[in-house]
């Protein structure tokens, strides 16, 4: 399995984990879009994770189908943050994730556009895991 080529095509949302103020791991939940050789997510200024990025950019992430047969990629990245006032990332994400299903709310989230920061994943090392072969039949 191609993991770029995964991340390109799956929809289900990346789960970043980040090392908080107390050393324990949290781990969030967020749409993505692969731009080149790197992974843009996109959230409000107020999130923790922004907040928690600032200090400590190391993060892993993983992107997994929750059905059989289980198949995803994980890795490490180094963070960087963003303003994405103008909105330009999270139009990105609105058109991948919700399209013209949902107006209502494409027009709040863009509304809040001007405190919206972009985070970078500059990716650093990448695996992938495919189950296919050895759930087939199940």
């Amino acid at each position: 399995m191609d993991a770029l080529t995964f991340l390109n095509t799956q929809s289900s949302p990346i789960r970043l984990a980040v090392i908080d103020d107390d050393g324990f791991p949290i781990v969030c939940s967020l749409w993505f879009i692969l731009n080149d050789d790197h992974i843009l997510c996109a959230t409000h200024a107020s999130a923790k994770i922004i907040r928690v990025l600032k200090k400590n950019p190391h993060c892993a992430f993983e992107v997994s189908i929750n059905e059989m047969p289980y198949k995803g990629v994980r890795g490490k990245a180094l963070a960087s943050l963003e303003k994405d006032s103008g909105g330009h990332v999270l139009e990105q994400l609105l058109e991948r994730y919700v399209g013209s299903s949902q107006p209502s709310l494409t027009k709040w989230l863009l509304s809040r556009s001007q405190d919206e920061y972009a985070i970078r994943l500059d990716i650093k090392t990448m695996s992938t895991w495919d189950f296919s072969e050895r759930m087939q039949g199940k």
